[in-house]
């Protein structure tokens, strides 16, 4: 009983939980939205939760922004959790994370309970979901765009300002132009929460392809080289504690997590080999970090800015 509710039970309350945060923080992105100004221009955009109790009716306005979200990281853990399947590896069901965040979100992930066999295997694990992410966030950048109007409200101050775009914005931006030559820069948009929701998962796929630790791109790296995902995952907190310094501070963050004796990546047998097919795989991990980073996610918050 008690591993049928943690198998099945646990990941189902999750999800909802999940929900519901990510719908408030879409009810008040949505209101800022209809009102022309930009995503997050008070404490009650981050924290919406007063703002509901006075405005109850409008919590079902954040549902494209939720649905949109969630089905982004499900795709994402999707991925993830058949290639676990596909290799007879033995993983949990998608664990959708709910916390006071931007996205009333802290990600989702799957745990896995069984040793990877070998390194095509491993590939496959790690590619796989920034694939499905990768897609489903593309496809939600392009509707974000389309719903979204021009001419944002001039406001004196933002909370948290979204930063510079990844490769993916401004090459669907240039794709849509073609469509609708009325379609405003990313700079000039009044974004639709639909748009938020692709732009975090871009986020969130360039975050999870950073090659060091166990993270998706730390996966991708050590089928590929062992040795190489070594020294990046010795090098990278230094750079990422740098580049938070100087960029965004949550870079600095992620340089810790990665000293994290459990972000030490599991072994994996050492006489195993990579397929041609799966070093395509890899460079393909490659291209869409290269499309999906950005120095710079959120402007005005590097650690030397947020110390003055």
């Amino acid at each position: 009983m008690r591993s049928f509710l943690r198998e099945y039970c646990l990941p189902v309350l999750l999800l909802a939980a999940s929900a519901i945060t990510t719908t408030a923080n879409g009810a008040r992105f949505m209101q800022n939205f209809l009102e022309g100004m930009p995503p997050v221009v008070s404490d009650s955009d981050l924290w919406p939760w007063g703002w509901l109790s006075n405005h109850p009716g409008l919590f079902a306005s954040g549902f494209a922004f939720s649905l949109t979200l969630l089905g982004i990281l499900l795709a994402h853990e999707l991925g993830h959790y058949f290639a676990c399947r596909a290799h007879g590896i033995d993983s949990t069901l998608p664990w959708v994370l709910p916390a006071p965040t931007l996205s009333g979100t802290m990600g989702a992930v799957i745990r896995i309970r069984s040793r990877i066999p070998g390194r095509d295997a491993l590939m496959d694990v790690g590619i796989y979901g920034p694939l499905a992410g990768y897609a489903a966030s593309v496809l939600a950048v392009a509707a974000g765009f389309l719903l979204s109007s021009a001419n944002p409200a001039k406001v004196s101050a933002t909370i948290v300002r979204f930063g510079g775009q990844p490769l993916t914005i401004r090459a669907l931006h240039a794709l849509l132009l073609h469509w609708n030559p009325q379609l405003p820069s990313f700079e000039q948009i009044a974004p639709h929460p639909v748009l938020i929701a692709g732009w975090i998962g871009l986020f969130i796929t360039a975050l999870n392809l950073i090659p060091g630790g166990q993270l998706d791109g730390g996966h991708i790296l050590f089928a590929i080289s062992p040795r190489l995902h070594r020294i990046c995952t010795r090098l990278l907190p230094l750079v990422l504690i740098l580049a938070g310094l100087r960029y965004w501070a949550g870079w600095a963050l992620w340089g810790l997590i990665l000293l994290i004796p459990a972000m030490r990546h599991p072994r994996i047998p050492a006489e195993t080999h990579l397929s041609r097919t799966r070093t395509a795989l890899g460079a393909i991990g490659l291209a869409l970090f290269l499309l999906t980073f950005t120095p710079t996610p959120f402007y005005d918050s590097s650690l030397l800015q947020l110390l003055h």
